[in-house]
């Protein structure tokens, strides 16, 4: 039989959350579910871009090994600036690592959407640089700074459109699954039935090296933001109230959780996968092995509604 109909994937933002896009994806391959295009937001920008590039199993396997001391080490801090992280440092892993092709030149179309800061516009950027879209899809306010290109400065996609169905739609897709992982981020967070103790345990120790790692180097470089750290990571958090970083992603969480809701009504996709990671914070990017599987395990719920649509 000849396709006829072409396949999108339109990845969502959710920091951390969105290692669970490449569990999602491994099981569309396991079920010989070939995609035609890949879209991305903020983190959903990185995975497709891995996929559109040949790297995703490259990918894959780094997230896996990532422990809080390597989230550390890409943390070029730069306060008081527009944001704590620089990010130089990811993005040049990424070239290094996962190379660094045109858009235009990748075998599988793609496109990330980043925001325009001047304008408030969402922005489908679809040529050069894969890594320099990666970056300015993945410029969460307050962490990251902005991106600038040219004569614009670029903020993180999912402030304007967190889960790109739109955008699979405008590329040609007559199918589109697209994965949202802001489905249950409002709300009482849950942890996972398993393994709770052993990941507890293991994010205790870990949480320790890396307040004290981090209280040293800022130490050294900014010590205006000391206090910040500390407060979000010390032993003694919960009696002060909500910290900065607690307020501003669980503003993010709202924000996202509402404008995808609004887009999703006006624009649905064929296919909706809703991975469950609540429990999972915005920075720890250090979970991936359960955070791969819950998107393989939320794949599953949905493969019989996948097969009848796909034909």
């Amino acid at each position: 039989m000849i396709k006829t109909r072409k396949i999108g994937l339109a990845l969502g933002s959710g920091s951390a959350r969105g290692w669970s896009h490449i569990g999602v994806i491994h099981g569309l391959r396991e079920e010989g579910i070939d995609i035609d295009m890949v879209c991305g937001t903020s983190i959903g920008s990185i995975v497709g871009g891995a996929l559109a590039a040949g790297a995703l199993d490259k990918l894959d396997e780094w997230v896996r090994e990532l422990a809080w001391s390597d989230i550390l080490g890409f943390m070029d801090v730069t306060l008081p600036r527009s944001g704590l992280i620089e990010g130089d440092r990811i993005t040049t892993f990424f070239r290094k690592n996962l190379s660094d092709p045109n858009i235009e030149d990748l075998s599988l179309p793609f496109a990330a959407v980043a925001t325009d800061m001047s304008s408030g516009r969402e922005v489908w950027l679809q040529e050069g640089s894969l890594i320099d879209a990666i970056r300015a899809s993945i410029a969460l306010p307050g962490i990251f700074t902005p991106f600038k290109q040219g004569e614009r400065w670029f903020v993180d996609g999912g402030l304007v459109n967190p889960v790109p169905v739109s955008l699979c739609r405008a590329m040609g897709a007559d199918i589109v699954i697209a994965v949202n992982l802001n489905s249950d981020i409002m709300g009482e967070k849950k942890q996972p039935v398993k393994d709770v103790q052993k990941v507890s345990k293991k994010e205790k120790i870990e949480g320790h090296e890396l307040r004290e790692q981090l209280t040293a180097y800022l130490d050294n470089t900014v010590k205006r933001g000391r206090s910040l750290i500390l407060n979000h990571f010390g032993p003694d958090r919960a009696d002060k109230g909500p910290s900065l970083f607690d307020v501003m992603a669980t503003s993010v969480n709202i924000m996202q959780d509402r404008i995808t809701r609004q887009r999703m009504a006006g624009d649905p996709p064929d296919i909706l996968i809703s991975p469950r990671l609540a429990h999972i914070g915005l920075l720890e990017f250090n979970r991936a092995e359960e955070t791969i599987e819950e998107g393989r395990r939320a794949l599953g719920l949905m493969l019989p509604l996948v097969k009848d649509i796909i034909g």
